[in-house]
């Protein structure tokens, strides 16, 4: 048990963004691209989850210290740092061995967001932007991942969504973590992280706010790309006014402090589930031309 929660089960979620390219193509239904995609997501669970395991067995003495991943299995002495190590390796080669088996391309991605995640990791965790760049990095790389694995070509307004809508989200998750850090600290409790030492909240807002932005206009022109496929009604334009709410929404999270955890910041509004659920039929519709 203390192995399955330190491979962070909750944090699969993120993967979704695999279906986002098939979504876009509006070949997701197909069996020809429903089946590696689903592959490609079950091959990122297992490469971040081996990343995860990594992470905790290098930061291990700092969430001792830390107000919650104190509780994460290493660090609380359930889960014996070996072990875990043992198991980030059988994880990796699972991941590679399923994403060679569904396209040579796929484990090619798999490969860089490992090598991407473990720099990050070891090495890259405290350095300004670089840390930010990398942290967008594994989402986008999640987004591409969904085209490569079925052999879909992706459109550039797509990839200047991802991207950006990819930084959007990580500025957006240390702005909480460095919002919550300086709260503390305020408070005369724990000094913030070495990884935030080179953030200001002034310049992760101004980051997060230009993400949304370039996001945004981006969105606005993907969308009317799709929908000059043939359609009865323009679905995909109107898929822009619940996708600007949505990042509005999710800038409310963020403006409070509360996106440390993305996954967490959506599954927990559901103002936010809803507007998703409507932007998801919209820009569906679109793609598929109904």
């Amino acid at each position: 048990m203390a192995l399955v929660v330190a491979m962070r089960p909750r944090q699969w979620l993120k993967n979704v963004l695999v279906f986002a390219a098939p979504l876009a193509a509006g070949s997701l239904f197909l069996a020809t691209v429903i089946v590696p995609t689903l592959g490609a997501f079950v091959a990122f669970c297992l490469i971040s989850s081996s990343t995860y395991l990594i992470n905790d067995i290098k930061d291990v003495e700092s969430d001792r210290n830390h107000p919650t991943k104190r509780n994460r299995p290493i660090a609380a002495g359930d889960l014996n740092a070996n072990i875990a190590a043992v198991f980030a390796v059988i994880l990796a080669l699972a991941a590679l061995t399923l994403a060679w088996w569904i396209r040579p391309d796929l484990a090619g991605v798999v490969a860089i967001y490992f090598v991407f995640t473990l720099s990050y990791s070891l090495f890259l965790k405290h350095e300004p932007v670089i840390e930010l760049a990398l942290l967008a990095m594994g989402f986008l790389l999640r987004a591409i991942a969904g085209g490569v694995a079925s052999n879909l070509p992706i459109s550039q307004w797509f990839l200047i969504v991802a991207g950006f809508g990819s930084l959007f989200m990580a500025a957006g998750k240390r702005f909480s973590e460095l919002d919550r850090d300086l709260n503390r600290s305020g408070a005369g409790e724990t000094a913030k992280r070495a990884s935030l030492e080179g953030y200001s909240l002034g310049y992760l807002r101004f980051v997060w706010g230009i993400a949304a932005a370039v996001t945004i206009v981006a969105y606005c022109l993907w969308a009317f790309e799709v929908g000059q496929a043939p359609s009865t009604l323009p679905w995909a334009q109107w898929s822009v006014l619940p996708f600007v709410l949505a990042i509005l929404r999710y800038g409310v999270a963020i403006d409070r402090g509360q996106a440390e955890a993305p996954e967490d910041a959506v599954l927990h509004d559901k103002a936010l589930l809803t507007i998703g659920a409507i932007w998801l039929v919209l820009f569906g519709l679109g793609a598929l031309g109904v």
